[in-house]
């Protein structure tokens, strides 16, 4: 029986892109059954748009989900999660541009692959206007081979413990994947934590070929950070308890979660869990002064820890010259 799709678009404030994206939805070469849009609080002509461009459409369900009171990003999605009702769900951005084949070739890896949870790909930066910007999702991210390689071998849970290299623009997932990951922890962002969620109790994978235009526009809600020169130095100089204390709730949010996941993780992921947890408590009580911060670095290194669990040297870096 063929896999039905389901589409969780959410919107705010998105007049401006959300026919480009509805447009490239509908042309998709394997139809999607659903879209559940799940708007939160637009105050502009997002819902307008919406109305007038899906006011023809025969053959897909579309659910307008809308919230008097903003639910904010991972909540939002979250909510359009919940209800779609497809085999397989496909978050979607308001602003980028699917590929003519983006649905049909990831239904063909979970259709080819029973086991598969979850899957991801690369995509093509495009400017406000759609242009190109030369260079692709992955690469602006930094994925090194390492975790290219992990991710394929069925072991993404040694790459994403070192670091979220999943976004949800490009990805789709089976729908019991998201009754397992609910409810998503405050800690979390929707797509690290299904992501994350799906590496621990299953496989997944990516696909290293773009199948979006990820647009870069300025007004994003979630956008592609810098990682040229002047970023890294801007993080260098960034104070660091509030970071650090993200890192250690997601963490703990992680850890306490894990050992009731259904299908149940396996011990030595749970126990690579339990390092993640114990490296994140070590790096937030890092002391303010920072000739004190370099012996339990260096024990930290010695160990390991800042290479399986974080980018290495760039994390040492990090944790020794960061202001409090």
């Amino acid at each position: 029986m063929a896999l039905s799709v389901s589409v969780a678009l959410c919107t705010y404030n998105g007049a401006a892109y959300l026919e480009e994206q509805l447009l490239s939805i509908r042309g998709q070469s394997l139809p999607v059954a659903e879209i559940v849009v799940s708007d939160d609080g637009s105050t502009d002509d997002t819902l307008a748009v919406l109305e007038r461009v899906i006011a023809d459409w025969r053959g897909i369900d579309v659910v307008v989900l809308r919230n008097a009171t903003a639910l904010g990003v991972t909540a939002n999605f979250e909510q359009a999660l919940a209800a779609c009702s497809g085999d397989l769900i496909a978050l979607c951005d308001q602003d980028d541009i699917w590929w003519p084949e983006r649905v049909e070739r990831m239904v063909a890896e979970f259709t080819r692959r029973p086991e598969l949870q979850m899957v991801h790909a690369d995509a093509r930066l495009v400017d406000a206007a759609g242009d190109p910007l030369g260079f692709t999702l992955l690469q602006t991210l930094g994925v090194s081979d390492a975790d290219r390689a992990a991710v394929h071998a069925g072991h993404a849970i040694d790459a994403y413990l070192r670091r979220n290299i999943v976004t949800g623009a490009t990805m789709m997932v089976r729908r019991e994947l998201v009754e397992r990951s609910r409810p998503f922890p405050a800690a979390w962002v929707h797509d690290e934590w299904i992501a994350m969620v799906a590496a621990v109790t299953g496989l997944v994978d990516l696909l290293e070929e773009p199948l979006t235009d990820y647009r870069q526009h300025g007004g994003n809600q979630i956008g592609v950070t810098s990682l040229d020169a002047s970023g890294k130095l801007g993080r260098l100089r960034a104070p660091r308890t509030a970071r650090n204390a993200r890192l250690l709730a997601r963490a703990e949010a992680l850890q306490q979660r894990a050992a009731g996941f259904e299908p149940a993780a396996s011990a030595s992921v749970l126990a690579l869990i339990d390092g993640k947890l114990a490296h994140e408590r070590r790096r937030s009580g890092l002391p303010a002064a920072r000739p004190l911060r370099v012996a339990p670095i260096m024990r930290g290194w010695r160990a390991g820890d800042y290479s399986r669990f974080g980018l290495g040297l760039q994390d040492v870096l990090r944790d020794l010259v960061q202001p409090v």
